[in-house]
């Protein structure tokens, strides 16, 4: 059962219709604020993925090879196109479309919550373990974020961010799906070194919360496709040689 996808699921839903209505209570500077403690919870999470690396030379090649894959296909650029499709189809749905420079930035706000909701690097890593080993700690931990997240949001976008929640549990269940047929096929080390590229993506995530450096989160997310064949390879093919 997939706990973890429907507990993340329930936290973006209930997180948005509780801010949409008592989001007027709310100041700028507590939502700074716990933005900056949200950053720090998704680095803590990635540090501690990156513990469990087993193949340092795989998961550090993964990394970089798979962030310059993903800037040469502009990975990042197609991930806002599609989004940007689920902004209109969800605006059209809840009669939220705005013309004008105010909905401009609005849109750009609700472009970016759709993103970190349906295609951070912290929710398909989190669905992916989930669907190969069945721990769910990842997308618990994420869904604490995101309840948060999602109140604070939608105290300036309204109620179209508890929306966002089934797109979300489409995509998270699709991969939670596939990860069970993935799981068959790996080893410990293997598994152990893909948590450590996402523990990477949670640290860079992290880092872009709190306004420090940003990432390129969304290019990023190629490396974690790379990560298992490049441990296996680094295992039971290059280590031999050396």
């Amino acid at each position: 059962m997939p706990k973890g996808v429907i507990i993340n699921t329930l936290s973006i839903f209930i997180g948005g219709l509780i801010g949409s209505f008592a989001g007027q209570w709310l100041s700028d500077d507590f939502k700074q604020k716990m933005n900056m403690i949200f950053g720090a919870c998704a680095m803590t999470m990635g540090i501690s993925s990156i513990r469990l690396m087993k193949n340092m030379p795989a998961v550090v090649f993964s990394v970089v090879i798979g962030t310059a894959l993903g800037s040469a296909i502009h990975f990042g650029g197609m991930i806002e196109k599609m989004c940007g499709a689920m902004q209109r189809a969800i605006g059209k749905i809840l009669h939220t479309e705005q013309t004008g420079d105010d909905a401009q930035t609005r849109q750009a706000e609700l472009l970016t919550v759709i993103v970190l909701f349906c295609a951070s690097g912290t929710g398909i890593y989190g669905a992916i373990v989930e669907g190969m080993s069945g721990d769910a700690s990842i997308l618990i931990s994420k869904s604490i974020l995101d309840f948060f997240t999602a109140l604070i949001f939608s105290c300036t976008l309204g109620m179209v961010v508890a929306f966002i929640a089934a797109p979300s549990f489409a995509v998270f269940i699709t991969l939670f799906l596939l990860g069970g047929v993935i799981f068959p096929y790996t080893t410990p080390d293997m598994i152990n070194d893909f948590k450590a590229v996402g523990g990477v993506l949670l640290l860079a995530t992290g880092f872009r919360m709190i306004k420090v450096k940003m990432f390129p989160t969304a290019d990023m997310i190629p490396a974690m496709i790379l990560a298992m064949p490049v441990s296996w390879l680094w295992t039971n093919v290059i280590m031999p040689l050396l």
